[in-house]
């Protein structure tokens, strides 16, 4: 079995997800794909092997059960075990808006955050006992905008995104004397390369950015028509983040450097 170190990617997709891996892979590191869908993983794993990066690929839905601690055994079968996860799994419908906040039941933050944070903790409890013993490894949050900065529309997943955050860095402070990084990366822009990215441009619609298209549970990939239903000719357009700059502050969470690093393009004056 090698002896590089391997990534697990969960949230596998065409910006934010093979930007990370694409960083890790040039670093040395092998890597292991999760998505819902096997249906691009052929052509993301022959990106990743022309590049010279060992890689392999799982189908699994880390919210139904079982599925998280298949994907990272399947993973570890191949490539050893996990040092670093990018834990980034999409929304299950993108293109879904959620309610507002003022039309949120109790009911609705449980089930948002069923989505959003029991995968998080999970995932803890399954890599985090061999990397505190190893004394070394690291994990990454990827949360939306609504993590930091209030955004009513985005109702029951507002607090279910703040949730994962404040338990990242929680996990964070507990993890660190044993030598394992956790940190929270927070996306507020359309993130280019991306399904809602390519979604969005494919159809000409001059629409706002999602929380984080590809890579958080915020589903708001219609963020701009939320704020503004109507564009006027002429206004400012999708504010755009570069996913391999996105990728960066995951490298740079992972090793340490930092442990949250906040993308605002939609409300910049907020934060």
């Amino acid at each position: 079995m090698s002896t590089s170190p391997t990534l697990l990617v969960l949230g596998a997709g065409p910006g934010l997800g093979m930007s990370v891996a694409r960083r890790f892979g040039k670093e040395g590191y092998q890597v292991g794909l999760v998505s819902r869908s096997a249906d691009r993983h052929p052509g993301y794993l022959d990106d990743l092997r022309s590049a010279g990066a060992r890689a392999v690929a799982v189908a699994a839905d880390v919210r139904r059960p079982g599925d998280l601690r298949r994907a990272i055994n399947e993973v570890a079968a191949e490539l050893g075990p996990v040092d670093v996860v990018y834990h980034g799994p999409g929304a299950d419908n993108p293109a879904a808006a959620p309610i507002g906040i003022l039309d949120t039941s109790a009911d609705d933050v449980r089930a948002a955050a069923a989505q959003v944070v029991d995968p998080a903790v999970e995932l803890a409890g399954l890599v985090l006992p061999g990397m505190r013993e190893r004394g070394s490894g690291a994990i990454v949050y990827v949360s939306g905008l609504s993590a930091v900065v209030p955004l009513p529309f985005l109702g029951p997943f507002a607090p279910a995104s703040a949730a994962l955050r404040t338990y990242a860095l929680t996990l964070a402070e507990a993890a660190a004397p044993d030598g394992v990084h956790v940190g929270s990366l927070v996306v507020g822009g359309l993130i280019e390369r991306g399904d809602i990215h390519r979604m969005l441009t494919a159809s000409q619609t001059d629409v706002g950015g999602a929380d984080a298209p590809e890579a958080t549970l915020d589903p708001a990939p219609d963020l701009a028509s939320d704020l503004t239903s109507d564009p006027a000719p002429g206004s400012a357009p999708v504010p755009v983040l570069d996913p391999d700059d996105l990728a960066d502050a995951v490298w740079r969470i992972a090793t340490g450097a930092e442990r949250e690093v906040v993308f605002n393009a939609l409300a910049p004056n907020a934060v």
